[in-house]
């Protein structure tokens, strides 16, 4: 019986060490460079004049150029209602939606963009000067369904429809036709109070010198804003569409609504911190050469509002990210406890199971042990003489093994004393042969 155990070459374990050494290096990298890759993040933007898509296509171009983690691929919905309704289908990971537009139970807040006010604009020379007037009119809601919920908080705190008043959808390109053809007797708009946006709002009327678009305020605004939905109070300021003279001649109360950036609830909250943080770094950065970034803000983060804060934008802004150890620190605490306590259930199951190494000095002891049976049988010199080769042979192996792995002193004794015991045993045996020859045979 040999022993299983190979002595390899310095050179082999050598070549098998640096083996391991490459294995576990490019392990490494390739798990370095799967936690660089840059994530991808589908976003869906839309607007009536594409200025939202202008927006995020700056961010999405600006993340790329700086080698970003996050990136943005940006789908242009068409409209903020067809954004807030891919959103809620689960077909993009974010969307610039409007917080009274859609279904948005799954989203949450990551930064606001720009806020959209309620105007209820009456043209030039109208008699209509506040809603109580309104009553048997007909109001244009341009943009239809986006402005629906609009409507229905005005006809609520009003009792519009009591008053007979009529709300029509028309869309943003009929809507000159729509004055023009007294369809309408006042229009219903929600947009941002931007240079853009003013402008396309002046261009629906024709102005004279003595007469301009009349702004009606809704003097309920705080009314309507107090049962914490989508809408506040806000004041369109003195001269917002013309300054000299100004229109409006004050303050005008209305309503406005938020435009946020959105982020599905899902997505962990280290990645949309770091998305959050490379947000605002580039409105910092580009905010001198692209006025567009300006809106850029952050959400309210108080727990009652009416879209909750994304819980990694709300660390990032509260300055409570969590660090590297924050995050894995308990996984690079437990993991050597955890494989510590596997491993001895391991070692456990093989004691029971009666699994034990094969241990190179006892494999020689039981090659020692078995000789003995042969020598008492052997009837010849030259057969003794085999065994004693075979004796030297495998007390030479164990002595290589010896010079590698650290031997007990009771194995070593063992082995000694069955080594006595053998030479003594071929010794005896050497005398019982020699007296079996007859005197004859001797010589004389």
């Amino acid at each position: 019986m040999k022993s299983l155990q190979i002595a390899l070459p310095f050179w082999v374990r050598a070549i098998l060490l640096i083996g391991v050494v490459c294995i576990l290096a490019g392990a490494g990298l390739i798990s370095y460079r799967l936690y660089m890759r840059p994530r991808m993040l589908t976003i869906a933007v839309g607007s009536l004049d594409g200025e939202a898509k202008q927006v995020v296509s700056l961010i999405a171009s600006r993340l790329a150029t700086t080698d970003a983690r996050i990136r943005l691929k940006v789908e242009n919905a068409g409209s903020v209602l067809d954004a807030a309704k891919a959103f809620d289908a689960g077909n993009v990971d974010l969307a610039v939606v409007r917080a009274d537009v859609g279904d948005l139970q799954q989203a949450r807040t990551v930064a606001l963009t720009a806020h959209g006010v309620v105007m209820i604009i009456a043209p030039p020379g109208s008699t209509i000067t506040s809603i109580a007037k309104l009553r048997g009119h007909t109001v244009g809601v341009v943009g239809g369904e986006i402005n629906h919920r609009v409507v229905e908080a005005l006809k609520k705190e009003y009792d519009l429809g009591r008053a007979n008043v009529m709300f029509k959808d028309i869309a943003p390109l009929d809507t000159r036709r729509a004055l023009q053809t007294k369809e309408v007797s006042a229009l219903l708009l929600v947009l941002p109070l931007t240079e853009r946006y003013l402008t396309l709002v002046k261009s629906l009327f024709r102005e004279g010198p003595n007469s301009s678009p009349i702004l009606i305020p809704i003097d309920s605004a705080g009314a309507i804003a107090e049962v914490k939905g989508p809408y506040e109070s806000f004041d369109i300021p003195k001269g917002t569409l013309r300054g000299a003279p100004p229109v409006p001649e004050d303050d005008v109360t209305t309503l406005r609504v938020g435009f946020y950036l959105v982020a599905n609830k899902r997505l962990s909250s280290s990645l949309v911190a770091e998305l959050t943080k490379n947000l605002m770094s580039v409105r910092r950065d580009l905010l001198g050469e692209q006025p567009l970034l300006a809106g850029i803000a952050a959400p309210d983060t108080d727990p009652d509002a009416f879209i909750a804060v994304h819980p990694g934008a709300a660390a990032f802004y509260n300055g409570t990210e969590e660090s590297f150890m924050d995050r894995y620190g308990n996984a690079i605490y437990l993991t050597p406890m955890v494989l510590g306590a596997m491993a001895s259930v391991f070692a456990a199951a093989w004691r029971f199971l009666g699994v034990r190494p094969i241990d190179p000095a006892q494999a020689t002891l039981d090659m020692l042990c078995g000789l003995p049976g042969r020598i008492r049988k052997t009837d010849n010199e030259a057969e003794l003489a085999s065994i004693e080769e075979e004796v030297d042979a495998i007390l030479h192996a164990q002595l290589a093994r010896a010079t590698d792995h650290e031997e007990s002193a009771s194995e070593a004794h063992a082995l000694i004393a069955a080594a006595h015991r053998i030479d003594n045993l071929i010794h005896h045996r050497r005398m019982v042969l020699a007296a079996r020859i007859s005197p004859a045979e001797k010589p004389g």
